[in-house]
């Protein structure tokens, strides 16, 4: 019995407690995930279903399997997969990839510019980038691939 009287005081607490934030606009205040897809067209200019939207998106704890499924109202980001490929081909590619990087060519190199999403035409700059730009990818002997990861984003969008 003292578990549902705090229950009934704690639910309806956090749906006024969350109210500012459903306040501040329209549709966009919740966010994507199982709420906003129950709610969705009855959120707009409705404080009450926006903070149903948004207690439901929160207490199921689904907006980050809808980000990574692309699901649920969400969009995916196309770089996720590509991040944990580039991540697996880096470490275990490092000295070979040293090598080609150092040269300015070779097939580690092109599959690199492949995982990043380097176009075509682009490739030979890309190549000479990280070329000019070794010192600061491989700095150390024993550096590790999250560093050269960095680096390599670092050089060649920055």
């Amino acid at each position: 019995m003292k578990k549902l009287l705090v229950a009934a005081v704690a639910v309806p607490a956090l749906m006024l407690a969350a109210a500012p934030a459903a306040l501040a606009g329209g549709k966009d205040n919740v966010g994507c995930g199982l709420g906003t897809q129950v709610f969705g067209s009855k959120m707009n200019n409705s404080l009450v279903f926006q903070v149903l939207a948004a207690t439901t998106n929160g207490i199921s704890a689904n907006q980050t399997f809808g980000i990574s499924t692309g699901t649920l109202g969400c969009d995916k980001p196309s770089t996720v997969a590509s991040n944990e490929r580039l991540n697996e081909y880096v470490q275990g590619n490092m000295d070979l990839l040293a090598r080609d990087i150092a040269m300015g060519k070779g097939e580690t190199l092109d599959a690199l510019a492949e995982l990043m999403g380097v176009q075509a035409g682009s490739q030979s700059l890309f190549n000479l980038t990280l070329q000019a730009n070794f010192a600061q990818i491989f700095p150390s002997e024993g550096v590790q691939s999250a560093h050269v990861i960095d680096a390599i984003v670092r050089v060649t969008q920055g």
